[in-house]
């Protein structure tokens, strides 16, 4: 997403701003608990299609009910380009992962994005090549993601990562990257509750198309479906993408970009504790070491001396 950071006329007020940050830091940073529980019984595709195709119209109905304009033919057609990179490239690609990856693993690798975001921006045409600084940093991430997949100690205890789930990750963060290039350059809703919707119905359009060809829906039984699952569901549907997403914009409204970037780096942490805690995921000295080399990187990579685009560090989850 690309909304610039407005200056608000009067400050508001300071309990606001923390609970907007707190919804931020930990709702989005538990999407990735959700995702895994609800993938244990609800197919991936039929998964993330449905989150979607539900949130997005909402968020378009109510960006209509403040008076947004509706999307052009043209606005539609870059919100489903955008969309199915972010939706479709990104966010699926992290559901089908997180059946044989963990969901702190994940979030770890995730939160990879700027780099390739930094290296998507170098090779575009007319691109700016990464600074020193930032080669530096792209380097700690790459290594610290390589150190977390090959270089694990047989004593370690289950497995947490394999080499499909890596790659299946691997495209989603350079899915997302190249969406969010896009996004940058693509004509699009000045609504970004209008945008956001409109590339929500179109890549959960997408994902259920998916879910048909690959068999989910002809196979799906809601009986088979947990109770955890369910409401997995509805909680990626009315708070990840709602009430996260909604105070996500609020704050970029009152607040500044490069403040509100800073869940790129608390998201992560959020995640892993979740996953230890309610999932029993393995937090081994091993993963310690990964995460901090990596999110080392990532801070080095988005900590520049320009304005930090909101863009280059939206989340797939």
């Amino acid at each position: 997403m690309t909304t610039p950071s407005i200056p608000s006329a009067k400050p508001p007020p300071i309990l606001s701003v923390v609970i907007a940050f707190a919804a931020v830091y930990l709702i989005w940073g538990s999407t990735y608990l959700a995702i895994r529980i609800g993938v244990q019984t609800l197919p991936p595709f039929l998964l993330a299609g449905s989150r979607f195709i539900f949130a997005g119209p909402v968020l378009m109905f109510i960006a209509g009910v403040l008076g947004a304009p509706w999307p052009t033919r043209r606005q539609w057609l870059a919100s489903a380009t955008t969309g199915c990179f972010l939706l479709v490239g990104g966010n699926g690609m992290v559901v089908l992962a997180e059946r044989e990856v963990t969901s702190s693993i994940t979030a770890l690798i995730i939160a990879t994005t700027p780099v390739w975001f930094a290296l998507g921006e170098w090779i575009r045409p007319g691109g700016q090549r990464p600074s020193r600084r930032a080669w530096i940093g792209i380097a700690l991430g790459i290594s610290g993601v390589a150190y977390l997949s090959f270089s694990r100690p047989a004593s370690a205890g289950p497995v947490t990562v394999t080499l499909k789930g890596l790659a299946l990750l691997i495209v989603a963060t350079i899915s997302w990257a190249t969406g969010s290039l896009l996004v940058k350059h693509l004509e699009k809703p000045k609504s970004p509750w209008m945008m956001s919707g409109a590339q929500m119905a179109s890549g959960g359009a997408v994902l259920l198309v998916l879910a048909g060809v690959h068999g989910e829906i002809a196979q799906f039984s809601p009986a088979t479906v947990s109770r955890e699952s369910w409401m997995a569901l509805a909680y990626l549907v009315v708070f990840g993408s709602w009430v996260g997403f909604s105070a996500y914009v609020w704050l970029l409204k009152v607040s500044t970009a490069s403040r509100v970037s800073t869940y790129a780096y608390v998201n992560p942490v959020v995640a892993v504790s979740l996953g230890w805690l309610l999932l029993g995921e393995a937090l081994s000295f091993h993963t310690l070491i990964a995460a901090a080399v990596l999110l080392a990187g990532v801070v080095i990579v988005v900590w520049p001396n320009r304005p930090v685009s909101a863009a280059s560090l939206s989340k797939s989850p």
